[in-house]
């Protein structure tokens, strides 16, 4: 399909690899196995980190965005700084058809450095993670970081952040997706009520979108009713990145959001991008039309 969008890949640049290589408190690399402290220790595959052999394998446009579980903006400043300068200066080395999310440094958000970042050519908008708006007073003191990427004209993916660790310090009994069924989807869900309740008021521009469809947290609509709550009018700035899923969902969501804000990543090399066989004109829409809405705004 002509003009597709993949909003939402992985892929480590080599000096962040050698970053992580030489810290020795999480995130850390010991040779290919990765340390968080959210997660058990994680055996990397090294050609999933292959920039050339990823270009072969794309095309269209694609964009990376860092592994925010790893929990890089949210390090002390001086820990924080020398990767995410290794994951920006990656945009200097992208082939065609490639771009970047940027990431901001949390504990002492530098905005005039972040709006500079946001200037690049290949960079298309800023992530965040989900923890980072998991209230609706995260969502307001985060407020001056997003107001970045609004006043660029930019978009930003929210996207899940460390998971926590549990109350014995290790996830080793619990099977590998653990983290992506749970805390993830918890994480999304949350950021995205904090958005509804709080974000459209203090960025009335911003075009944001969720990843994994915000946890499905539309679906509830009916439970926030009854709950006291209101889903309201469909926020035409508001995306849904469809990740990890496929018909069944695509279908349930669209049901309740429409089709416009539903927009194509497929978190490689952990997933595959799914189509979800609901009609050309739907999945034209998702890989198509919806991304290039969500990146350069416009009527919809």
């Amino acid at each position: 399909m002509k003009g597709t969008v993949d909003l939402h890949q992985h892929l480590w640049p080599p000096a962040m690899i050698e970053e992580l290589r030489r810290r020795r408190e999480p995130p850390h690399l010991d040779g290919w196995t990765l340390h968080t402290d959210g997660e058990a220790p994680f055996a990397v595959d090294p050609a999933t980190h292959d920039l050339a052999r990823r270009a072969e394998q794309e095309s269209g446009l694609t964009l990376l965005s860092l592994s925010s579980p790893l929990g890089i903006e949210t390090l002390a400043p001086d820990d924080a700084q020398d990767l995410l300068d290794a994951w920006h200066g990656l945009a200097d080395d992208l082939p065609a058809g490639f771009g970047l999310w940027a990431s901001p440094a949390l504990v002492q958000p530098d905005l005039d450095g972040l709006a500079e970042t946001l200037g690049h050519d290949r960079i298309h908008g800023l992530q965040v993670p989900a923890t980072a708006l998991a209230t609706p007073a995260a969502v307001e003191s985060l407020t001056p970081v997003l107001a970045v990427a609004e006043q660029a004209g930019l978009p930003v993916l929210v996207h899940p952040g460390p998971a926590p660790t549990t109350r014995t310090g290790t996830t080793a009994e619990q099977p590998a997706w653990w983290p992506a069924l749970t805390s993830y989807v918890a994480q999304q869900s949350a950021a995205w009520h904090a958005w509804h309740v709080a974000g459209r008021s203090l960025l009335p521009t911003l075009r944001i979108a969720f990843v994994g469809l915000a946890g499905l947290a539309p679906l509830h609509h009916e439970r926030l009713a009854q709950r006291g709550g209101s889903l309201g009018a469909i926020d035409r700035h508001v995306y849904y990145e469809t990740s990890s899923y496929g018909t069944q969902a695509i279908d349930a969501l669209s049901r309740v959001v429409g089709v416009d804000p539903l927009v194509n990543g497929s978190d490689r090399p952990y997933a595959e991008a799914t189509d979800p066989d609901l009609g050309a004109a739907l999945s034209h829409a998702i890989f198509v039309a919806n991304p290039h809405h969500l990146l350069n705004g416009g009527d919809r």
